[in-house]
């Protein structure tokens, strides 16, 4: 069954965007949705009845547990998937317009060609709950357009800033073949530089079925995911992208994903 969230907490901000914690305490309003867990969608048939996700691992029997990254790629990025590579872990990239995906479509085309899966962060990180619905259409086709010049394809999940949505972000994102996903971990690595506090952080948060949010742009977050990976590993985890943790369901466009 879906369960009814609210949002009204400020989340994670994007470097380069001008936008500090003050700003975010000052957005007012709750959004309320229905978030579909990752088990949920697991056992639910595609809404046409298409052919379902394949994936080499059953998250139904193993414990997976999803790596995100916000807002890149950025100058840390290389470095990153460098460390992706050798502990052959494979993570979901919520990727941002302008600025990141335009600036360094070497590294979108890399996280591709390395198996990651590309998602929509939106194009400037405008809080979608703030605009009317041409604005969202525009700030999640932009992106949308942005990465599949470079990819070849377009994404089919998104990730709203700070995790605000309401009903007209589902609307818009169902029309763009966009499903929402949002998290049930953050070492809200945007307000500190001590990758020992990000990486405690997220292994106090961990859980099955998780989904982890990092963002690839702060200083401290690249040098705390070696050891995220590896004691995570040791705890029995199985790091999956989003389609894998929901396989062999698959999200539905406009539908909220979230633990």
């Amino acid at each position: 069954m879906p369960r009814n969230t609210t949002t009204c907490t400020p989340r994670g901000i994007a470097a380069g965007l001008a936008v500090v914690a003050s700003l975010t305490l000052a957005l007012s309003g709750c959004a309320a949705y229905d978030a579909t867990s990752p088990a949920d969608a697991r056992s639910r048939p595609t809404a046409d009845g298409g052919e379902r996700v394949k994936s080499g691992v059953d998250c139904a029997e193993e414990r997976c547990i999803a790596l995100t990254f916000d807002a890149g790629p950025s100058k840390h990025t290389p470095e990153l998937l460098d460390i992706l590579k050798e502990k052959k872990v494979h993570a979901t990239f919520f990727l941002l317009g302008r600025n990141h995906v335009v600036k360094h479509p070497e590294l979108v085309r890399r996280e591709a060609d390395e198996g990651h899966e590309i998602a929509n962060h939106t194009w400037s990180h405008k809080i979608l709950t703030d605009l009317d619905a041409d604005g969202m259409r525009e700030e999640m086709s932009l992106a949308q357009d942005a990465i599949a010049k470079i990819t070849g394809h377009k994404p089919t999940l998104m990730r709203p800033p700070q995790g605000r949505t309401n009903d007209t972000v589902a609307d818009v994102s169902r029309g763009l073949g966009l499903a929402q996903v949002l998290w049930s971990a953050t070492a809200k690595d945007y307000s500190t530089t001590d990758s020992a506090l990000i990486e405690k952080r997220i292994l106090d948060q961990a859980d099955r079925d998780g989904i982890i949010l990092l963002h690839d742009i702060y200083d401290g977050t690249v040098p705390a995911v070696p050891g995220i990976i590896d004691e995570l590993k040791k705890r029995g985890y199985t790091f999956v992208t989003v389609p894998e943790l929901l396989a062999p369901g698959t999200a539905e466009p406009g539908k909220v994903y979230k633990p």
